[in-house]
């Protein structure tokens, strides 16, 4: 079964998001940050994460296709994300643009262990969230979220998300649309 890891790299440094990445068997990272940059953290630099993941033996990709911060519709059936972020993304969930990039991204997690990384530490504040909601409920891949103690989490569904019978997400509480 395909397994898809998240991780955040929040205040940690290079030395210790490699051990991090090792322990867990990542060999790849896929970067879902919009801009992927860290005036705070410069190791999390796209330039710089190109270089030093290699050289620790982890393969590196940004894709921007998976990056968060979308501009949210002026309709929108997410209501159950409280968060006009999180609304903005699961309209994004529902482009032909993040269809083809979370394909790939999850043939790639079927190929070899494979983590998305993004700035923020704890998953349940981050878009990767709804990047593991689409891989569960839509694809059936096993989601876990690698936190900074090294221990993984088992990913749990935003409450108010369902699948819509065209296969894409809907976070609108289970609400049926008339």
């Amino acid at each position: 079964m395909t397994r898809l890891i998240t991780v955040g790299h929040g205040t940690s440094t290079r030395a210790g998001f490699v051990p991090l990445l090792h322990g867990a068997g990542i060999e790849a990272v896929v970067d879902v940050r919009t801009a992927p940059g860290s005036r705070h953290n410069p190791d999390f630099n796209h330039s710089e994460l190109r270089e030093w993941l290699p050289e620790a033996a982890v393969d590196y990709r940004w894709d921007k296709r998976l990056g968060g911060f979308r501009k949210l519709p002026a309709e929108s059936p997410d209501t159950a994300c409280r968060n006009e972020g999180f609304r903005a993304y699961a309209a994004h969930m529902r482009t032909e643009e993040f269809g083809e990039a979370v394909e790939e991204l999850l043939s790639e997690a079927a190929d070899r262990r494979t983590a998305v990384m993004c700035s923020e530490s704890v998953w349940w504040r981050c878009h990767r969230r709804m990047i593991a909601d689409y891989a569960t409920l839509v694809r059936g891949v096993e989601v876990v979220h690698l936190m900074h103690d090294g221990g993984p989490r088992e990913h749990h569904t935003m409450d108010g998300v369902r699948p819509r019978e065209d296969g894409l997400l809907v976070y609108d509480g289970g609400q049926l649309r008339f």
